[in-house]
């Protein structure tokens, strides 16, 4: 018997096997074991990743290297994604634009217009004129509020006040004829003077309905139609708060700059086709469909998608030693979502939600890195390393595995960098497709939708449900229903949305919702994964025809997610698709099924007698 250790390279998780492989083909399975993957997929950073999990696999099946007789590595593929902007970088402010601010305690309420005015500058203004007044750095609460008092006693219209201070509703509450007062605007000192303004403060539990109505500012600012156009990022930007001001900035006092999202360009076997990718997520796939399979693709110079498929090549130049006009794109994914973008010239870092396009590019390389990778695993285990076949080919072996599969079969192998689809006939043959676009893609896009800036906190996001801490003992699941507790919980969590993650609740720091952060992870999983799912299975279906595959079997690690394999059987129910979850080997469940395919193909060429290479 042959001691061997079949290893799965992904971009997240190295997965491992250990087996003994008789000459007559009989397979004992001795162990698994999963460890984080070393660098990036496919490239000699791995080996590290390696021979940590081959190490954790023999010590579970209670061996020693030195029994080891060969390992099996898998044909890895690198995938790397990245975002490219629709539109714009940056809101453009300009002379007919606008700044808003929305802090957490605003004080009063209404909606109130007129000029602004120093604090400090309230006496000189005449009887009858409207005025917001700007109360700078320095100035206590109580002397606000006397100020504005004398003021409006003398016949001024203080309309509202814009505050440096977190005062706001100290001052409101001494205010004679309460006004809607916005405080915590840190730059106040650039809050332009003699300037139009408005200030518009909702009651306890409402939102504002005027500011964040594009109509709405310019009926208060009495704007043309190429105004209102040029004002929409910031109305955007204050839909949903509480609170806000806006002032009209003075001509060229700040403007902003345009970088073009670009064309992209596919050339498959079918042809060469450029789309723009304003055109959106949906042009680009139908693109994509009119090319495939995809040979390369690249991006206008210049533009987002030219710099992010540019970095792709250079980063993969890098890291295997090919060069730069050697690397191929063999696939792309492209999704819609939005990303904030910060507001020039905003005085305390205001956001607008910016339509983008997320691309998912897979990068095809030569066999090269893969030998070296080889060749420094035998120095590193000091045992011969032989490559196996095709990721899919080989997760197709594994799921037979599966209590209860047989031929013919479907799986799909969801990942973290790739989703891989393969279909394996009676007779033996094996279709298989290798997509980009995976877990990492979704973590990304619901980090770059909810303005985390937090990738760690994104991705506990995206594998676990949420929760509202509605007291200190007991929160309001996703679903509805109660969770209560013997102890009082964390004092950072009260009232806020946590993550129920498996090291206890984590909170999410950002004012949205329990309804909408759920609503953007599970519509970033189907664009990534639903959609992935059924252009892989389409791919590999005899014919294009899902109806055609009876059973499908889904593997990877997101697929212990705990509600993707529901979305996409939900998906393919309509085809008369039986589709599950795998249980490779009866006792791994989805994973190690690469792992597990690489024994299972050796030891087929053990039995036929065929010898392996690297």
């Amino acid at each position: 018997m042959a001691l061997v250790a079949g290893v799965d390279i992904g971009n997240s998780t190295t997965e491992a096997c250990v087996a003994e492989v008789g000459p007559d083909g009989a397979v004992e399975y001795l162990s698994g074991a999963l460890a984080p993957t070393s660098g990036v997929k496919g490239t000699a950073d791995n080996v590290e990743g390696v021979v940590a999990v081959v190490r954790r696999a023999l010590e579970r099946a209670r061996r020693g290297r030195h029994e080891l007789d060969a390992v099996l590595v898998n044909e890895a593929t690198p995938v790397i994604s990245g975002l490219a902007m629709e539109t714009i970088t940056e809101t453009i402010v300009t002379e007919s634009t606008m700044i808003g601010h929305n802090p957490d305690t605003p004080g009063g309420a209404g909606l109130g217009v007129g000029t602004t005015v120093a604090f400090g500058a309230l006496a000189e203004c005449e009887p009858g004129e409207p005025v917001i007044c700007v109360v700078g750095e320095g100035i206590d609460f109580e002397d606000a509020a006397d100020g504005i008092n004398a003021a409006v006693e003398r016949g001024v219209e203080v309309m509202g006040a814009i505050v440096h201070a977190d005062d706001a509703t100290l001052i409101a509450n001494r205010l004679r004829e309460p006004v809607p007062v916005v405080d915590e605007v840190t730059l106040v000192e650039k809050v332009p003077l003699g300037m139009p303004a408005a200030v518009e403060v909702a009651e306890p539990g409402r939102t504002i309905r005027t500011l964040s109505n594009s109509y709405g500012i310019a009926t208060v600012f009495d704007l043309d139609a190429e105004q209102t156009r040029m004002v929409a990022p910031v109305a955007r930007a204050l839909v949903g708060n509480r609170s806000a001001v806006v002032v009209r900035t003075p001509e060229g006092d700040v403007t902003g700059r345009r970088i073009p999202a670009g064309a992209l360009t596919l050339s498959g076997e079918r042809g060469k086709r450029s789309v723009e990718v304003d055109a959106g997520a949906d042009e680009i796939m139908a693109t994509l469909r009119g090319v495939r399979p995809l040979t390369d693709a690249s991006g206008e110079p210049g533009s987002h998608v030219g710099g992010m498929l540019a970095r792709v090549r250079d980063t993969m130049s890098e890291l295997t030693g090919t060069r730069a006009d050697a690397v191929r794109i063999q696939d792309v994914l492209a999704v819609d979502t939005f990303v904030p973008q910060r507001v020039t010239g905003a005085l305390a870092g205001e956001f607008a939600l910016e339509n983008a396009v997320g691309l998912a590019a897979m990068v095809r390389t030569s066999r090269g890195p893969m030998r070296l990778l080889a060749a420094k695993l035998r120095e590193a285990l000091g045992v011969d390393v032989l490559i196996g076949g095709v990721e899919a080919d080989m997760a197709v072996l594994g799921a037979l595995t599966t209590p209860g599969t047989g031929k013919p079969v479907a799986i799909l192998d969801l990942g973290g960098g790739s989703t891989d689809a393969a279909v394996a006939t009676d007779d033996g043959v094996v279709r298989s497709v290798h997509l980009a676009g995976a877990g990492d893609l979704v973590t990304k896009l619901i980090d770059s939708e909810l303005g985390l800036d937090n990738r760690e906190l994104a991705e506990d996001i995206k594998k676990f449900p949420l929760a509202k801490a509605e007291s200190f003992f007991h929160v309001r699941m996703e679903d509805g229903t109660a969770r209560f507790f013997t102890d009082p919980l964390p004092a950072d969590t009260f009232a806020r949305v946590v993550v129920l993650s498996d090291t206890g609740m984590r909170p999410v720091p950002t004012r949205h919702s329990l309804d909408r952060i759920r609503q953007v992870r599970r519509a970033a999983k189907h664009k990534v994964f639903v959609v992935n799912a059924l252009r892989a299975l389409e791919q590999v279906a005899p014919g294009g025809n899902l109806r055609q595959l009876g059973f499908v079997v889904v593997l990877g690690g997101s697929a212990l997610d705990f509600e993707i394999p529901d979305l996409i059987a939900e998906a393919v129910a309509g085809f008369g698709i039986v589709c599950g979850t795998g249980n490779v080997r009866g006792s791994e469940g989805p994973r190690n099924a690469v792992a597990t395919g690489l024994v299972a193909a050796h030891a087929l060429t053990a039995e036929l007698g065929v010898a392996v290479g690297s």
